[in-house]
């Protein structure tokens, strides 16, 4: 590992102007590539505390061993060649975007004689149009054959065409007017190249002309009763309107633009574009990227921009490129694109309106991309066994942990904290096994103290499980400390025998809640005995917690303190994706490309979704609570009586006995019961709106909205 300040230029060395700068290798191979507005500024942010650098950009500078730079004119000019020298040296540490895979491109070789109409895929050749991506090489097939009857351009290939030149004779398009047949000199090649060029405005969008062309003409050949003629037009255009049919109009005013929007987590991103034609989406292509430098969704366009327009000129780039955040530089990138089209570019934000709309499902897409990558990778046993092996082997185990529950806390400012554990076994989530916790023992915001509480009511469970299945044994006491006085009630205290089988009092008829639903009481003891191993009788060959050092060493402690010390403990902090162990200092750094750490990621991304999903459930029920709910045996549907019949709680509160008695199918009994449970009421704190900060008033059955 290199020391940055062995090759750090001296002060005054580098130039405060514009330019590209290459790091490289103790091997003088490029392993990064960046540009700048002010050499000096940017290089200098490489040079301070390594401790102050970012953990991808630390393991850059340590392994550089020299650096370099080339001024340039304009951040322009710095723009292109910063793409020119990614595409030569192909950096390691640089973000480079790989596609998801081959997209197929309608294209016309106009590079050629006679310009052919064909699928093609893989890199884009020089002199051939391209229209596209498409989905399916089938979709391109279809919207041809539509098209070939008003644009009968060649689509042979050039054996093809040349022995229909040396025979005479057309092939079987040219027998049915689905090609004007050049190889036989029906056309010239001035008439069939004017047919490729219309065939390819079309495509570009510029459709009502070719339209109202062909109609006009029908109806000219109706008026003079050519009707034969007439009904191959009328065929025509209709055959037109279904090649247009085929990709839906999403704006209104016949924009050329294409949408670009990213979804990204800590370590990878995903890119999705929008080809946008004539108002129609004309094609869709996506890609997903290690984000192997210190880059933000700023950064993430600018590499997204640069990889989709590097090689393009012309009517290629679009009059109009939409984009989830700008560039740095927003001005010098909108510059560049302008001189790869010929014309002005606008690269914007789209603010309101059906643009906006549009890039909320650009987004979408991006989003089912990213976690559709994460699913392949996660479905494949090998993917698994491998990941579950580097961990293992990063964390100091004797086996793989092929039971791994991780646990998470959820609260909103401190009210409604809730936690949840999540179960991977094999390296596949078991959510049968999920389980969500309500925190008891306190109130308030403490992540540490509420992971502490979880763990110990959850492996709690695990002991109670084995004293009901007689797996306990009589073990030496442990010397670490004993356990807190609220869990005397419940837990076995180590060292002892347990009781036996059958001195709990199990509630009669009670059985375990369904998956995906919340445990009234986590903490109950174990329920009817029907021979079948209970949800927490397994114990999991490791713990993963959501955080770092504090967390970490609440679990173990909770652990320690019933005496169990045969299961691992980890923490995975997520700011810099870190691996805490109990009682290190230091973390365990996981490779980035690591299958292990990837397989962490997403038990803990599962985890923080099921906490966050069972807390704002919580909040949204507590919100919605009412105080009639207080009134023993006042139903949903008098409830809603007393309300419509007084408008709202506040104004019910408000009435008398006797006019409560008023409303149909109310007592004189319930009508007391109900001004007693207003009246013992606690005011409810007024709710306000974060965007305006007015106070919102009361709604129907006491909520607030």
């Amino acid at each position: 590992m290199a020391d940055p300040s062995s090759y750090r230029p001296k002060p005054g060395q580098i130039p405060d102007s514009p330019g590209v700068y290459k790091f490289r290798d103790e091997h003088r191979r490029v392993i990064y590539v960046g540009k700048a507005k002010n050499l000096r500024q940017r290089l200098a942010n490489y040079f301070q505390d390594l401790a102050a650098l970012h953990p991808r950009t630390r393991t850059m500078v340590t392994t550089a061993a020299s650096v370099e730079w080339t001024v340039v004119s304009t951040e322009v000019e710095a723009l292109q060649l910063e793409y020119s020298w990614i595409k030569e040296f192909d950096p390691r540490f640089n973000v480079k975007y790989r596609d998801d895979k081959s997209y197929p491109y309608l294209a016309v070789t106009l590079n050629e004689e006679f310009p052919r109409v064909q699928v093609m895929r893989g890199a884009k050749k020089k002199g051939v149009r391209y229209f596209g991506p498409y989905g399916h090489a089938w979709a391109i097939r279809e919207t041809v054959d539509l098209m070939l009857r008003v644009f009968p351009v060649r689509t042979c290939s050039a054996g093809v065409f040349k022995n229909a030149a040396r025979t005479g004779r057309p092939c079987l398009l040219g027998y049915i007017g689905k090609c004007s047949a050049p190889c036989v000199g029906r056309v010239t090649p001035e008439e069939h190249r004017e047919l490729a060029d219309d065939f390819c405005d079309f495509m570009a969008g510029r459709t009502g002309t070719y339209i109202r062309r062909l109609e006009k003409d029908m109806m000219a050949a109706a008026e003079e009763m050519e009707y034969e003629r007439a009904a191959r037009l009328r065929d025509d255009v209709e055959a037109l309107k279904r090649a247009m049919e085929k990709s839906a109009v999403v704006l209104a005013d016949a924009t050329d633009a294409d949408l670009i929007a990213v979804a990204e987590d800590e370590l990878e991103a995903a890119v999705q574009i929008f080809h946008v034609r004539g108002g129609r989406v004309r094609g869709q292509r996506g890609w997903v990227t290690d984000k192997v430098e210190n880059v933000d969704t700023s950064g993430l366009v600018e590499h997204a921009l640069q990889q989709l327009y590097g090689e393009e000129t012309g009517d290629s780039v679009p009059k109009e490129v939409l984009v989830p955040a700008l560039p740095e530089d927003p001005d010098a990138v909108s510059q560049w694109l302008a001189g790869r089209r010929g014309s002005q570019v606008s690269l914007r934000i789209p603010q309101r309106g059906d643009k906006k709309d549009l890039m909320a499902t650009v987004q979408r897409n991006a989003l089912q991309a990213l976690g559709l990558h994460k699913t392949k990778r996660a479905s494949d046993l090998t993917t698994r066994s491998r990941a579950l092996e580097e961990i293992a082997e990063a964390l100091g185990l004797d086996t793989a942990p092929l039971r791994i529950e991780c646990f998470d806390i959820s609260h909103l400012q401190g009210d409604d904290v809730v936690a949840s554990m999540v179960v991977f076994e094999d390296g596949l989530a078991r959510k049968s096994e999920y389980r969500r916790f309500q925190i008891k023992g306190f109130e308030g915001q403490d992540d540490v103290r509420s992971m502490h509480e979880v763990i110990g009511r959850r492996f709690k469970r695990y002991l109670q499980e084995k004293e009901r299945t007689g797996e306990w044994e009589e073990t030496p006491a442990p010397t670490g400390p004993v356990p807190a006085p609220q869990d005397a009630a419940t837990a076995p205290v180590p060292g002892t025998v347990a009781p036996a089988l059958g001195t709990v009092a199990p509630a009669p008829g009670t059985t375990d809640p369904a998956p995906g639903t919340t445990d009234p009481d986590p903490d109950a003891e174990p329920r009817e005995d029907d021979g079948r191993p209970k949800r927490f009788a397994y114990p999991p060959q490791l713990v993963v917690v959501d955080g770092g050092q504090p967390q970490v060493a609440a679990a173990k402690r909770a652990l320690d303190e019933l005496g169990i010390d045969d299961i691992a403990v980890c923490g995975l902090a997520k700011r810099l994706e870190e691996v805490w162990l109990p009682d290190d200092d230091d973390p365990v750094v996981l490779p980035r490309s690591s299958e292990g750490l990837y397989l962490l990621q997403r038990v803990r991304d599962e985890a923080h979704r099921f906490a966050i999903t069972y807390q704002r459930a919580k909040r949204a029920k507590r919100i919605r609570a009412s105080p009639l709910d207080a009134v023993t045996g006042l139903g949903e549907t008098r409830k809603q009586a007393l309300i419509k019949h007084f408008g709202s709680v506040k104004k019910l509160k408000q009435a008398t006995i006797d006019e409560i008695c008023e409303v149909p199918g109310i007592g004189r009994r319930t009508a007391e019961s109900v001004a007693v449970a207003l009246a013992s009421a606690a005011p409810a704190t007024p709710a306000v709106n974060t965007a305006t900060g007015e106070i919102i008033e009361e709604d129907d059955g006491g909520s607030t909205t």
